[in-house]
């Protein structure tokens, strides 16, 4: 396969830099593949997975919303947060999704919204870090 150069960035830092085959990202229209050459975009993304081929292997990392640009020669995911799955504090993201559905068992309104936003990153983060294994 050709590669492309993918850089992925957070506002604590460069998560990511280096040559790859593909990325598949969740955008905010459903999953997208970038190969080389692809078509130049830009797109929003949502929290989910980000999984990165390289030389017949996939890491996999979450990623909290941001959007990804894909350019002639590059592509670059900003995102809010990123994290391997070696990186996630699994009892914390536990604590996080209990809080959350507590929340939602008793709030209304925008709290509502605000808590389903922090369960579904409980969750990513929770399914990333069983994926462990899976990655290098």
């Amino acid at each position: 396969m050709s590669h492309f150069n993918l850089t992925i960035v957070t506002p604590e830092r460069c998560f990511f830099t280096d040559e790859v085959d593909m990325v598949i990202v969740n955008a905010a229209e459903g999953e997208m593949a970038v190969l080389k050459n692809r078509a130049p975009i830009i797109t929003p993304l949502k929290t989910g997975k980000i999984r990165i081929f390289n030389d017949g292997g996939e890491r996999v990392a979450a990623v909290v919303d941001g959007y990804i640009n894909v350019g002639v020669h590059s592509t670059i995911v900003v995102t809010n947060a990123a994290e391997w799955p070696e990186e996630i504090d699994v009892e914390r993201a536990l604590e996080a999704k209990k809080r959350a559905e507590e929340s939602l068992k008793r709030d209304k309104g925008k709290d509502i919204v605000q808590a389903q936003l922090a369960l579904r990153r409980a969750l990513n983060r929770l399914e990333v870090a069983k994926m462990s294994k899976y990655n290098d």
